[in-house]
This record gives structure tokens, sequence and C-alpha cells, in this order.
């Protein structure tokens, strides 16, 4: 379990393959932190370290179910990456609860200077029973956000100076792919109420 409040960016140094696997080398000065084993949030997606022997650099692999659900597949050596560890029992929760488990992947459609903010627009999957709610919270690439300008498969979020330096939001850019996690009660919610709806349907047919 994750709060969406990004500890560092890592960097790709190397991408091993192997069949459809995909084994990412990170730069990061989390990494003397580290333990093989651990689960580490990469753009929200949680991977688990399997090798932490150099000094400032782990591996993780991503199997072929995440790399077809996430951005991942899209990273190259030089790709900045949000990095948190898992979140403590005794710390504040400072974000809000994200499991590091992507629903689906969005674009950004525009990126807008506030002259000391930033404004982006992300779209997702029109037949996406996914939603967003008004000052609702979603992660984008495992950034916890508040969300505004709510719409049908559309949300926007505004970003702040440190957010913008400290997470790779200042290298995204209209048309990038970002990791899209949804509020997890929202999606309980939402499958709730689809399957109540349902059964009044079949119950007045």
């Amino acid at each position: 379990m994750f709060t969406g409040i990004i500890e560092s960016i890592g960097l790709v140094k190397n991408i091993e393959i192997s069949q459809a696997n995909i084994t990412f080398s990170i730069e990061s000065p989390l990494a003397a932190e580290l333990k093989i084993d651990q689960s580490v949030a990469h753009n929200g997606v949680c991977l688990t370290v399997i090798e932490c022997n150099k000094k400032n650099l782990y591996k993780v692999t991503a199997i072929q179910e995440t790399l077809r659900k996430t951005n991942l597949q899209d990273w190259k050596v030089g790709t900045k990456v949000n990095l948190e560890r898992a979140m403590l029992a005794t710390a504040r929760l400072d974000g809000h609860l994200v499991q590091g488990h992507v629903d689906e992947v969005g674009e950004c459609i525009a990126k807008i200077d506030e002259q000391g903010s930033w404004i982006f627009t992300f779209r997702y999957n029109e037949n996406s029973p996914n939603i967003t709610i008004e000052k609702g919270s979603i992660a984008v690439n495992g950034t916890s956000l508040t969300v505004i300008n709510s719409k049908k498969n559309e949300f926007s979020v505004a970003i702040i100076p440190y957010t913008y330096e400290h997470t790779n939001f200042h290298q995204l850019k209209v048309g990038d792919k970002v990791n899209l996690e949804f509020d997890m009660i929202g999606k309980y919610l939402q499958k709730l109420a689809s399957a109540y709806l349902e059964n009044l349907s079949k119950i007045h047919q």
C-alpha cells in the first residue's frame, strides 16, 4: 500500500528483455536503503526489488500483464520514474490510499502554464467504467492529486512548483501516456451501484 507522495525520481539505466518480461535497472538515492523482495511503486506500479547489490542501483522485473496495462513498455534508458516505497503503518497518510495497481493508461491532452502552477488535462478510455469526481483523489504516475474539471473520461489536475520539480511532471508533455489509478473507494461504490442497477433491471424485466 502506498500514499501517492513521491519520495524520489529514479532514472532507467538499463533494460533487459527476457521472453515477455522486461527487467529495469533503476538508479536512485533510495537504492542504498532497499532490500530484495521490497515493494516500490514506479510511476504508480508496484514492483518487487529483485537485486540491489550496486551503489544507487537496483533491479525490478515487469511481466507481460503489467506491461500490457501500464506505460512501462514505453520506458527507455534515460526515462525518469516517480518512486515511492510502501507506506509505514505508523506514518501520516499525507496523500490517499494507493494500491500500486494501475487501472488503465491515460493520455495527456493539455498542459497550461498558469505562471506559478500548471494545469494538466488527461483523457482515458471512453468505454471505461472508471470515474472521477470534482475534488476527488487520483494517482497519476503514482502521484496523489486532487481532481479538478471532472468530465466524462477526462479530468484535470493542478500542479504546484514543488510537485512539478520533484516528480516527472516537469518532463510530461501533451501526447504522453500516464498510469492512472482511480480512487479505491470510488471503484467499490461504482461496482456496487452497477450491480444494484443490474439487479433492478432484471426485476423489472
